[in-house]
């Protein structure tokens, strides 16, 4: 009799804690819903169908309502399947997870998703420049402009750029850097970044490159 009560106590006490993995993954699902449709309608450029059918399609592929790093890269490789779109993908979350929270919930997404598609030019540009400030210190170096570079020409392969040399993605970083960098301290700033793409036709189709990508 001993026994089987100690059996019945410790199933019981699996079956609890079993319940509060249950209960905590529930929470965690509750308090990632998006905000009501009234503030996201306020908040970006989308209607209020549109949101719906946005968040449709979010919660298809990410039901418990947020996105880890791993599950952004396998979305984003089969919009890619001719290159390597790993690196660009983590560069991408870090720049939809505005919070540094290692995760992007549908407010995060769709919030930088407004800017890139109906955004000024002034606020896709600024959105551009944290994108390439990989470590959020309010300055681009030519190191992090290179990464970049290289992880979008890693994503779009050999299919796309198939007399590349291995150089040309530095190339073409020595040229930008140097216009950009106006007063010659080896970084980049917002506002250096925004007059120069501003004010430089081919700057600014070469940095719309990102935007196709996306």
């Amino acid at each position: 009799k001993r026994g089987r009560g100690k059996k019945a106590i410790s199933k019981a006490l699996r079956l609890q804690r079993t319940a509060d993995v249950e209960d905590e993954l529930e929470l965690s699902a509750v308090r990632h819903r998006p905000e009501g449709l009234e503030q996201l309608e306020a908040q970006t450029r989308f209607s209020r169908k549109e949101l719906q059918i946005l968040y449709r399609g979010f919660k298809n592929e990410c039901p418990s309502g947020v996105v880890n790093e791993e599950t952004f890269k396998d979305i984003y490789a089969q919009f890619f399947p001719q290159g390597d779109a790993s690196t660009y993908a983590h560069f991408l979350f870090n720049a939809f997870d505005t919070d540094h929270n290692g995760s992007v919930s549908f407010e995060d997404f769709v919030m930088g998703l407004s800017i890139l598609l109906r955004g000024t030019v002034q606020e896709k540009l600024i959105w551009a420049f944290n994108l390439y400030d990989i470590n959020k210190d309010g300055y681009i170096t030519k190191e992090e402009m290179l990464d970049i570079m290289k992880a979008i020409y890693d994503m779009m392969g050999k299919c796309t750029y198939p007399v590349l040399k291995e150089e040309t993605p530095r190339q073409h970083v020595e040229v930008f850097f140097q216009k950009m960098d106006k007063n010659k301290d080896g970084v980049v700033t917002i506002d250096e970044f925004i007059d120069c793409c501003q004010n430089d036709e081919n700057i600014m189709r070469s940095m719309h490159l990102f935007e196709n990508v996306l």
